[in-house]
């Protein structure tokens, strides 16, 4: 979906970085006089439901949820598009602070909406964000199976862009579930998808999601070098990976090298402790990292 100003005003989409939340506020933030002073309130009001996301990347929930309370206010109701985007973000605000009840039926009135006007990339972010949150994981399966078969069908690029993210979300899945095998085999067309679309920090995810299921069926020579190359290029990238380090010393505990792990399990720590996307229900995996950072 073209998210241009009927007034010349860039696409503000093209300007996120979701690893860089505050900055990507700041270049939001940037565009609000000239959104105001456009009298696009389409615009205006999409561009701040970006602002709320960005403000709850950030873990500014209070600032996010202000945000999106002006939007509810000034948003009428031809203006769809700001809708289904209010949904969305007020949903994964719910989401992030333990509203479950709340989120769920935000993302379920933003699938509802997005697929009566076919909006279809706003409808599988919908189904996708269900698929993250319905419990129990059968449900979150179904969720996830649906938005992958909308976006297969459709056509709109903005749908079609969210299949390596789905394969990705579904492997994740099938990991809660202790299924193993069927999250590697996921995992791998996920990887097929990433390699086509050519960016390399989601290629290496991909690999590292591929690594881990090989450790966990019981290959951890088989992952180690995967993950050492892995941080191999992250150390190049000048872009250090928490994750990366964990798995790279899990692989070599398994391998009976415990000696090796510890410096890997220590940064493991250092960095993913202080991630505040690091999942809060995993305090007891943060601990385990602690303690085999310290060489026995």
């Amino acid at each position: 979906m073209n998210h241009l100003s009927s007034t010349g005003l860039p696409d503000f989409d093209t300007l996120w970085d979701y690893s860089q939340p505050a900055e990507t506020q700041e270049r939001f933030r940037e565009l609000l006089p000239a959104a105001r002073a456009s009298g696009d309130r389409d615009y205006h009001l999409q561009l701040l439901t970006q602002i709320a996301r960005a403000q709850g990347l950030s873990r500014q929930f209070d600032a996010a949820h202000a945000t999106l309370e002006h939007v509810r206010e000034a948003m009428t109701d031809e203006l769809k598009t700001v809708q289904v985007r209010y949904l969305l973000e007020r949903g994964r605000c719910c989401n992030d602070t333990d509203n479950l009840e709340k989120a769920l039926e935000c993302f379920l009135q933003a699938w509802e909406l997005a697929q009566a006007e076919r909006f279809d990339g706003y409808a599988v972010d919908a189904a996708h964000m269900l698929g993250i949150i319905a419990r129990p994981q059968a449900e979150a399966m179904a969720w996830n199976l649906r938005a992958l078969e909308y976006a297969t069908a459709s056509n709109d690029p903005d749908a079609r862009r969210w299949l390596a993210t789905l394969q990705n979300n579904i492997g994740w899945t099938y990991h809660a579930m202790g299924d193993y095998p069927a999250a590697l085999a996921v995992f791998e067309e996920a990887l097929r998808l990433r390699q086509s679309q050519g960016k390399p920090g989601p290629i290496r995810v991909a690999r590292w999601c591929i690594a881990k299921m090989h450790r966990l069926l019981g290959r951890a020579a088989e992952a180690l070098p995967v993950q050492e190359s892995l941080l191999g290029e992250c150390e190049r990238a000048r872009q250090p990976d928490g994750y990366v380090h964990e798995e790279l010393a899990e692989c070599l505990l398994a391998l009976g090298r415990r000696a090796q792990a510890a410096p890997h399990f220590a940064r493991a720590y250092e960095l993913l402790a202080s991630d505040p996307g690091f999942p809060k229900d995993e305090a007891a995996r943060l601990q385990r990292m602690k303690e085999l950072g310290t060489s026995k």
